[in-house]
């Protein structure tokens, strides 16, 4: 099984940060602005990229300010079964965000583009939670 880890460092408390992960307003500034998120287990949080499918988590595990894990129920065939975590840890004034997208089949350049992108949703993170401005999908030329 492979696994994507990245990791980045948001200089703004933990309860900003879980709360833009786990808030429709967050992640519609993060992600996509297209998306249903309630921030309790067993919801099926629904994110939409415009390619013609909704991409389905259903929420695992929610631990307040620490760690949220996030299983794919619909999306691409390749991350159908994965799993998504977010570890927040703090130390000082700044919040470190491990983000782990794990249980991939296989490494494919599909992996690979999304390892790439995984990147850019942290760097949204960073920038949503600094600035109060993300930069979701509908907003990307990139």
């Amino acid at each position: 099984m492979e696994s994507i880890e990245q990791i980045n460092y948001l200089k703004v408390p933990v309860e900003s940060v879980y709360k833009a992960l786990t808030s429709e307003e967050g992640l519609g500034q993060v992600w996509t602005n297209k998306l249903k998120v309630k921030p309790e287990v067993g919801f099926i949080n629904e994110f939409d990229f415009d390619e013609g499918y909704i991409t389905k988590f259903k929420t695992l595990e929610l631990k307040e300010n620490s760690k949220i894990v996030w299983e794919c129920l619909a999306s691409d065939e390749e991350w159908i079964g994965t799993k998504v975590s977010f570890e927040l840890t703090r130390k000082d004034n700044t919040t470190a965000v491990l983000l782990k997208h794990y249980d991939w089949r296989e490494r494919t350049d599909f992996y690979r583009w999304c390892n790439y992108n995984w990147a850019m949703f942290l760097y949204s993170l960073k920038i949503y939670c600094e600035n109060k401005k993300g930069l979701p999908y509908q907003e990307r030329d990139f």
